[in-house]
């Protein structure tokens, strides 16, 4: 009897976000008394939305016989400096927002002293230099080509996610 070959869709894709929005509401890029400190020089980086990724995740797990074995880089509609990203929460949060961009070495060596491992340190050099030296994300479309929806803009985060600069200090 003959061996019939069955090839096999792979069922997983691999989805590669840019630098996530939220990251200005919860975590490193968030203002501390009206300040973004953050070694990006004036580099721009395609933000995205976690709910962007989200929809494109769950597109990829509802279909995997489109999307298994692919991988997407996943960016937002537009590249913008951390300064442009401050200008935006401003208008949005109703105060003065700016970016300070500190010399990397002591950024860096100011996020291991409170409580970054030495390891994701490296990491982060990596990141900031990426955006510094002009090689951050740009556009590329595809989270509408996925998902059928553009994905949101960085005002339109700003704009949802308002009182988490305005309750801050």
């Amino acid at each position: 009897m003959p061996q019939h070959s069955h090839q096999t869709v792979p069922m997983h894709s691999i989805v590669r976000p840019a630098w996530f929005m939220q990251n200005f509401s919860e975590t490193f890029l968030k203002p501390i008394d009206g300040v973004i400190v953050v070694p990006t020089g004036d580099g721009a980086e395609a933000f995205i939305d976690a709910e962007d990724i989200a929809a494109v995740a769950a597109a990829t797990l509802a279909d995997p016989q489109t999307h298994g074995g692919k991988a997407y880089s996943l960016t937002g509609p537009e590249a913008l400096t951390v300064a442009q990203a401050a200008a935006i929460i401003s208008d949005e949060a109703g105060k003065p927002i700016k970016h300070v961009d500190l010399e990397r070495d002591a950024w860096i060596a100011g996020a291991i002293a409170n409580g970054v491992p030495p390891e994701y340190g490296a990491v982060l050099r990596q990141l900031t230099e990426t955006v510094a030296n002009g090689r951050g994300s740009r556009p590329n479309g595809v989270v509408e080509k996925i998902t059928g929806t553009p994905p949101h803009t960085f005002r339109n985060f700003a704009h949802n996610n308002a009182n988490a600069w305005k309750e801050a200090k």
